[in-house]
């Protein structure tokens, strides 16, 4: 009965999500994590002599260095518009350092947060104090252009082969929410692309950041589109990209969560995130 009813209740949500983003609307979807009807109080932070975020060159599109060597990226972007929000530009700075070296860098003062893909984690809770969450990483089905499974297609992939990254969070996503497929697991995603594209899959299922990219790419060639989803599961895929603070500072990450939550309502965080991920996962 139990598991009938966490059936029942995911077939629900699965549904809600499908209408909500529906792979035929029009226009790209844009994630919305804040509550519009949610006010946070406006920090100051006149007393704060400097906010340098700390962040790394290698993890493109969020940081990076572009052709002439300068320091870009929906992290860089994000964490000046930040800034921006708070008043405090003149105080504003960004420092990019290998990853093994940021947390360090933070204990020790040389800066005040961490805007590299931190993980929100009972572990790096005991570390860090965390802003919330501002993207996460839903799941989702990709399709080929040519396969009649239209919207919502939670029943209709009854039976359907569907590829997935063996071990993965999705994998075990995937049995546990979608037991009615026929699974094939792959170790690589090339291969998995591959089969897709040649007509041995109905679907794959996987990250659907990684899943905007190779869509949005020459391999892919227009073969496929999104179905489906998105579906975020935190307890699978866990809660997203936050920005950290050190443990003692809460009250700058709550500062970070007025500025994070304005970008938000304003526009200004659809605009970096359709400028990063033209093809949106969402």
């Amino acid at each position: 009965m139990a598991f009938q009813w966490r059936s029942f209740a995911v077939a629900m949500v699965i549904g809600l999500l499908s209408s909500t983003y529906g792979a035929g609307a029009v226009t790209p979807q844009v994630p919305v994590l804040w509550d519009a009807k949610e006010r946070l109080p406006k920090p100051d932070l006149s007393a704060l002599p400097r906010l340098r975020f700390l962040t790394t060159t290698d993890f493109p599109p969020f940081n990076f260095l572009d052709g002439s060597g300068k320091l870009s990226g929906f992290h860089i972007d994000l964490a000046r518009a930040i800034c921006a929000e708070l008043g405090i530009v003149e105080k504003c700075q960004i420092q990019a350092l290998p990853w093994a070296e940021l947390e360090g860098a933070l204990r020790k003062g040389e800066g005040e947060a961490i805007i590299a893909g931190i993980a929100a984690t009972p572990e790096s809770r005991a570390t860090y104090a965390f802003s919330r969450s501002y993207l996460q990483f839903p799941a989702r089905f990709i399709i080929p252009k040519s396969k009649a499974l239209t919207e919502p297609i939670f029943a209709k992939l009854r039976g359907k082969r569907v590829g997935v990254v063996a071990g993965s969070a999705h994998e075990r996503m995937l049995r546990d929410y979608f037991n009615t497929v026929q699974i094939i697991p792959f170790d690589r995603p090339e291969d998995l692309y591959a089969d897709l594209k040649a007509g041995k899959l109905d679907a794959a299922f996987g990250d659907g950041m990684r899943l905007a990219f190779w869509l949005g790419g020459s391999d892919a060639a227009g073969c496929c589109r999104f179905a489906g989803g998105p579906y975020l599961a935190p307890e699978y895929l866990g809660s997203g990209m936050a920005i950290a603070t050190q443990a003692d500072n809460p009250a700058l990450a709550a500062a970070l969560d007025y500025a994070l939550q304005e970008i938000s309502m304003k526009g200004t965080f659809a605009e970096f995130y359709l400028r990063y991920f033209p093809v949106s996962f969402f």
